[in-house]
């Protein structure tokens, strides 16, 4: 049958249509150009794509009516010109605008790639939605029957590959009722066991739930569907051997459970809604599901949630009836676990409201009894119900922890047991992990008397802040509740610690010995926020005592829990704690501790290490002085360390002397027996090794070198009133040139002066008893000249004639002299730098120079 008239008034593409006749091309004429999906003809079923021309002159008439098929070979020429071959004729559309022909183009283009990717060429390529032009509103879509599976199959995935005929698809699925004319056809397949027709429903209801519209996912998912829709979905052609039991876990009623009956069918068939479609969405179509389906299944549960927990908080009656259940000491304990579970189920689906709702919500549930609900939960023998009734507390406190404080402070006024003191028996006796933790993070955030502000307003206090606490505002409830639980519930939280007074085996529980890391945290947290009353509390029950007790456990994990304690009363380095620790003695089992499993290197070792490393870098004068007088002798076995030999300088600078101890004085052979040899303590006592003849080097004094050299030769001692000349040389050849050193001591003999008058002077500047003209600028450079060559054969000469004992005389003199670069002054050469002896140099520029190269010389060798 062929397709009804096009619309002119928004479908006109002006064309002419020409065909290839004996290579020439022929004018068919001139129309108007549409392409769509058009009905296949009676008898057939499904749908078709195709080209169609209508005549310009002669409406109703068709110049052009061709099938798109795969192997028509559809060209695009230039702006304005398609080409293909249809049952082997070349034909061509010549538009009159090129927009018209772009728009032709891409359906044919669209429709082409659909075929490749239906046959699998490009079974990975998404088509875009801009390639298709406009699809029709309205498509028929074979009849429902397992003979025109197939068919339907390959037509709504074609449709589907593009927005256009998503919403084409969507609109004739919903106006046809499809959904519920496909769903008899699982049980006539599962009838003649066929798995290739059930193969292809599972297909086509995925292909039908993916289309992401919400009208078809809720008729899907409604009493009169849901079993046919996830039946289909069983047979999954992707695990052909392999079948889901989806029908008999949704048709199970026993799993929706009414604590109480809700009278408003809307809301009940609301809730059966969103069970399935969290079902549907968390198992049937987990592994398909893309992120367009799963945002529009999440938006349809959330809003469902919304309406369901709305109506619930505003029926009085029914939280009435609700809460009433635990008000009955008759009623069975199964009924109240399950109404503790439903009251967890909506609050964690107020988790997702705004938070207005969310608070009138919780008021709601408060002024019905909410807190004999937790209660109830809280000391139940039922993990699951502990569980559940923890997490309504904690739903309540990441809303508003105030409202749950005034909760606590009305059953004080009211004189019932509070909340706190539940939580407080949950707490000691709880061997669920993830429960305790919930519960001393409760106790934290109920008792803290901060109110809310900026994160730096509300942080924990550093080193250095302790001394001086920011001012904190307590509201007078919050004041009551906290008098109250220093009075009455501290001690019953506490009471592990303080039964530790008196004992002497520190032999615990495996399942008990845990409760002393979260008190301990819970101390540390109220010693920062509780100001005097923490002190009081601390002082009064010798909370650090009971501490010190945990280090003589076998157990390392409680030696680290007291550790940690002591760590935070000296990070906050005020005076109360500091004199606390040190009037109870504290820190010496811990050094003792230290000493023990010090050549270990574990995780006991450094937190040792990183207490006292605080106590030395925050320079806690306090604590160094205690350490220092009462355990010196503890610490100078462990001064190889920087930290500890820190200390105990500290502590000498406190005390008015800088006194050096004997031990720094050691030579490093005895500081390396006294150090562990361990291997696992190599990070903390590994030192550089040096040299001793080296180090003797730099840390001898220059006068003490030039005695040393000088010893030797002479024989004399640093004492002697002799020196031997710091220059010598003894070869005949060069009498004259070393007359020119003169060497004198202050000592000098009657006849040396006299003999010095009569010598003429050598250099210029010299004095004598008769005066010497000033020597002119070039007499001088051409007398350096000469000093310079004859000095060069001096040293030659020298180095080759010279005996070994002299050489190396010279040369060490001269080497000293070049260290000392001081000649001809006087220098005191006893060892210690205030002996009585000194001696005078005077010397010669040539016989300087000569010293000074032989030195270097003698070293290059």
């Amino acid at each position: 049958m062929a397709q009804p008239e096009p619309d002119r008034t928004t479908d006109k593409k002006r064309v002419k249509v020409y065909e290839l006749r004996n290579n020439d091309w022929f004018d068919r004429g001139t129309g108007f150009c549409t392409a769509e999906f058009v009905t296949i003809e009676e008898g057939q079923s499904g749908q078709e794509p195709r080209v169609t021309v209508e005549a310009e002159d002669s409406p109703g008439r068709w110049l052009l009516e061709t099938k798109i098929v795969k192997d028509d070979g559809f060209q695009k020429q230039q702006d304005t010109l398609i080409v293909w071959t249809d049952n082997g004729v070349d034909m061509a559309l010549s538009f009159q605008e090129p927009d018209c022909c772009q728009q032709i183009w891409k359906f044919i283009d669209s429709v082409q790639q659909t075929f490749q990717s239906v046959n699998g060429t490009h079974a990975d390529d998404g088509l875009s939605d801009d390639l298709a032009i406009e699809m029709p509103s309205m498509i028929q879509l074979p009849p429902a029957d397992l003979a025109s599976l197939g068919d339907l199959e390959t037509q709504i995935r074609i449709m589907s590959s593009t927005a256009n005929g998503r919403d084409a698809l969507a609109k004739s699925i919903m106006n046809d009722n499809y959904i519920s004319r496909l769903i008899p056809l699982v049980e006539m397949a599962e009838d003649i066991e066929s798995l290739t027709d059930l193969h292809k429903l599972c297909n086509i209801m995925k292909i039908v739930l993916l289309l992401n519209d919400t009208t078809i996912i809720e008729h899907a998912v409604s009493d009169d569907c849901v079993l046919g829709v996830v039946g289909a979905l069983e047979y999954d052609p992707d695990f052909p051997s392999h079948k889901a039991n989806h029908r008999q876990w949704l048709n199970s009623q026993g799993r929706y459970k009414e604590v109480v009956r809700i009278e408003d069918e809307q809301i009940r068939r609301k809730i059966h809604q969103t069970y399935r479609l969290q079902y549907l969405k968390d198992v049937v179509l987990a592994r398909i599901l893309d992120d367009p389906t799963f945002s529009v299944l999440n938006s349809l549960i959330f809003f469902n949630q919304v309406d369901i927990v709305q109506h619930l908080q505003s029926n009085v009656g029914f939280l009435t009836d609700l809460f009433g259940i635990f008000a009955d000491p008759n009623e069975e304990q199964l009924r109240k676990k399950e109404a503790v579970l439903f009251i967890q189920q909506c609050c964690a689906i107020a988790k997702n409201l705004q938070p207005p709702a969310r608070q009138t919500l919780y008021n709601n549930f408060l002024i019905h009894g909410l807190h004999q609900v937790i209660n109830f939960g809280l000391r139940n023998f039922d993990v699951a119900v502990r569980v559940g009734a923890t997490d309504i507390l904690i739903s309540m406190i990441d809303h508003d922890p105030q409202m749950i404080r005034l909760a606590i402070y009305r059953q004080i006024q009211a004189r019932e047991a509070p909340l706190t003191d539940t939580l407080i028996d949950l707490l000691l006796v709880e061997t669920d992990l993830g429960i305790r933790s919930q519960v001393s993070d409760s106790l934290k955030i109920l008792l803290d008397p901060t109110p809310p502000g900026p994160p730096e307003n509300r942080g924990e206090l550093i080193a250095g802040q302790g001394r001086g606490q920011r001012q904190q505002t307590v509201e007078p409830q919050q004041e009551v509740f906290l008098n109250y639980f220093y009075e009455n519930s501290a001690v019953r939280l506490f009471k592990p610690l303080l039964d530790l007074a008196g004992r002497t085996e520190m032999n615990f529980n495996v399942l008990n010995d845990g409760v002393f890391s979260y008190l301990n945290d819970i101390l540390c947290f109220y010693i920062r926020q509780h100001g005097q009353r923490s002190k009081f509390f601390v002082m009064q029950n010798n909370l650090g005592q009971r501490f010190n007790q945990l280090l003589s456990c076998k157990e390392k994990h409680l030696q680290l829990v007291a550790i940690r304690f002591f760590r935070q009363l000296v990070v906050l380095q005020e005076e109360f704690f500091i004199r606390h620790l040190a009037e109870k003695k504290i820190l010496g089992p811990v050094l003792d501790v230290l000493l023990r499993t010090m050549p270990r290197d574990n995780l006991l070792c450094s937190a040792c290490l990183d207490l006292f490393a605080l106590i030395s870098k925050e320079n806690i004068r306090d604590l160094i002085k205690h350490l220092v007088e009462n355990y010196r002798e503890k610490i100078m076995a462990l001064a190889y360390i920087d930290t500890f030999r820190e200390i105990i300088t500290r502590y000498d600078h406190s005390q008015g002397y800088a006194a050096v101890e004997p031990y720094f004085l050691e030579s490093d052979d005895e500081v390396s027996t006294r150090r562990p040899t361990n291997p696992g303590a190599r990070g903390m006592m590994e030192h550089l090794a040096i040299d001793p003849t080296e180090d003797e080097y730099w840390n001898t004094s220059d006068d003490e070198e030039n005695v040393a050299r000088e010893a030797p030769e002479t024989g004399a001692t640093p004492n002697s009133s002799t020196a031997k000349p710091l220059v010598e040389y003894t070869s005949d050849d060069d009498g004259e040139e070393s007359a020119d050193a003169v060497m004198t001591s202050t000592a000098a003999t009657p006849s040396d002066d006299a003999s010095k008058e009569n010598k003429e002077p050598t250099t210029p500047g010299s004095t004598s008893g008769t005066a010497t003209p000033p020597e002119r600028v070039s007499e001088k450079r051409r007398r350096e000249e000469d000093e310079d060559d004859a000095l060069d054969k001096l040293v030659h000469h020298k180095r080759r004639n010279s005996s070994a004992a002299s050489s190396n005389s010279s040369i060490s003199s001269a080497t000293a002299l070049r260290k000392k670069k001081n000649f001809g002054g006087g220098r005191d050469v006893s060892p210690n730098g205030h002996g009585p002896k000194k001696i005078s140099i005077t010397i010669s520029s040539s016989i300087k120079n000569a010293a000074v190269k032989a030195g270097a010389e003698e070293e290059g060798k």
